[in-house]
């Protein structure tokens, strides 16, 4: 009998114990751990903030992946040993066969000072309903939508929040100004300057400033304040700084800010243990970063899932990660862009933005709905 153990609940891993389940021996165990209880897209935030669909119709349970034959651990991870491949969950020390690390990017609010006392944080699911009550009640004004850190996870979501939240004030004749700021010189600089342009020019044309290189240091009462420069502001929603969580950090696999795999097969420098989604760094041609997106996460479940079930069956393992994705970024009017390609294509990532159209939208509820309903059922 073999065992592996899951750490964490997120895109990748789920996609992980999925197939793995599907994969291994009925006697193989496969265990996920997660302090959270349930699952939820990323992408809903802008939709319970707008007001356009609740939290609840896009969460599903953890707990139901047992009916899959997956036992699914809720708490937290105390400690990670992957020489052993071994893990503590609330000081309980569980040992496996394969370690897959799937935690993500953890929000570090804290590095900016005034953050947690003048923004909204937009990443954090449990200050949704916050926000919302707040863009509700709002009756006019500046509003600035910041970008405080890099990397970041879903790097389309500020400007689609910006463009959603420019559409949910018109509607209802509120008179704001929408600005968005961020460190970066483009948008979103892998998308190259014809995609950048497209989606900054979008924002020009409802209205909305867009301020590259703009590296925030502290928030003030009712002001931003940068290298050079203030920004003031009558609400302000931000996206805050990521960094890897402490316990990976202390557990040696992030020997650079972020844990290193082959890009190619997500394997560690540690036998059997994987690493997949937001918690890596992955390079791209151009040396920059691959993007923290959960359809990279999803890939890199699959592709561990099956290099892991090929090792126990004394396989040599054949899957590899290709980088090929897709992300939306709604634009409003009930439509959406859509960014897809090859990442990791070489020489240079291959990666085109396409719309907007209804088309594009009508995907991206379908993308939440297939996969809400194959992985956790009705």
């Amino acid at each position: 009998m073999h065992r592996v153990i899951i750490l964490g609940g997120g895109f990748g891993g789920v996609a992980a114990a999925l197939n793995l389940r599907a994969r291994l021996a009925a006697a193989d165990e496969v265990i996920l751990v997660d302090r959270r209880t349930h699952f939820m897209m990323g992408f809903r935030k802008s939709w319970v903030i707008t007001g356009r669909s609740p939290a609840d119709e896009g969460r599903r349970p953890l707990a139901a992946l047992e009916q899959r034959g997956i036992r699914v651990l809720n708490g937290t991870v105390t400690a990670i040993d992957p020489a052993a491949r071994a893990v503590e969950v609330d000081g309980r020390r569980l040992e496996a066969d394969a370690l897959v690390i799937a935690l993500g990017a953890e929000l570090a609010p804290d590095q900016i000072p005034g953050f947690a006392e003048h923004a909204l944080n937009f990443y954090a699911p449990e200050e949704l309903p916050r926000i919302a009550d707040a863009v509700k009640n709002f009756r006019g004004g500046r509003v600035l939508i910041g970008i405080f850190g890099l990397p970041y996870k879903c790097p389309p979501a500020p400007f689609e929040l910006a463009l959603l939240l420019d559409e949910f004030f018109r509607d209802r004749g509120v008179p704001v100004t929408i600005e968005v700021f961020g460190p970066q010189p483009m948008a979103i600089p892998v998308l190259g300057p014809a995609g950048c342009a497209a989606i900054e020019g979008r924002l020009a044309a409802r209205g909305i400033t867009f301020l590259p290189n703009h590296r925030a240091t502290r928030i003030e009462a009712g002001e931003v304040v940068f290298g050079r420069g203030r920004r003031t502001f009558d609400l302000l929603i931000g996206v805050p700084p990521h960094r890897v969580p402490a316990v990976v950090s202390r557990s040696g696999l992030a020997t650079n800010g972020w844990v290193t795999v082959n890009p190619e097969t997500l394997e560690t420098g540690f036998p059997d243990v994987y690493a997949i989604g937001d918690v890596t760094e992955v390079l791209m041609a151009d040396g920059r970063p691959l993007p923290k997106a959960g359809v990279f996460a999803e890939a890199g479940g699959e592709v561990a899932a099956a290099r892991i079930a090929a090792r126990f069956a004394g396989r040599q393992p054949e899957e590899t990660f290709a980088g090929n994705g897709h992300c939306y970024l709604e634009v409003g009017g009930g439509e959406a862009m859509v960014v897809r390609g090859g990442f990791l294509a070489k020489p240079a990532p291959a990666i085109e933005v396409l719309g907007p159209s209804p088309g594009y939208l009508r995907e991206k509820y379908e993308f939440e709905r297939r996969r809400l309903e194959t992985w956790f059922g009705d």
